[in-house]
């Protein structure tokens, strides 16, 4: 890419994988989850060689260093040449403290309103005694 050029910060997110969809990079933009040196970035700021990145995803947060600009989503073994990751430890396990905790959305049981299976059975049950 031609260093006249200029790379939306959205779209270089996208092309390095840290975000599945443009949408999404341009989504956290827009709500101070990247941010420059401290400072939260729009969508369309162009990214620059060596600027330092502060990144908040679902996952995990990201610290990452610029080295090389890349408008196109690649492979993720060519992406993670573009950029250095500057992420400490802690923040890099916290995608497994979050999966322990995982909530599944089933419900605990004997816990709570009964299933409409559970309920069909309790009906059942409530007129035989009669």
């Amino acid at each position: 890419m031609a260093t006249s050029e200029k790379l939306r910060v959205d779209k270089y997110l996208w092309a390095i994988r840290i975000f599945k969809t443009r949408s999404l990079a341009s989504a956290a933009c827009e709500s101070g989850k990247v941010k420059l040196n401290g400072t939260a970035v729009k969508p369309a700021k162009p990214v620059s060689l060596g600027d330092k990145y502060d990144i908040k995803t679902e996952a995990r947060r990201w610290q990452i260093e610029v080295t090389g600009l890349l408008a196109n989503r690649q492979a993720y073994s060519e992406a993670i040449k573009y950029y250095a990751d500057l992420t400490p430890e802690e923040d890099k396990d916290f995608s497994q403290r979050v999966a322990v905790s995982f909530y599944t959305g089933k419900r605990p049981s004997k816990i709570g309103r009964p299933t409409k299976k559970e309920r069909r059975d309790l009906d059942g049950f409530m007129e035989g005694e009669e």
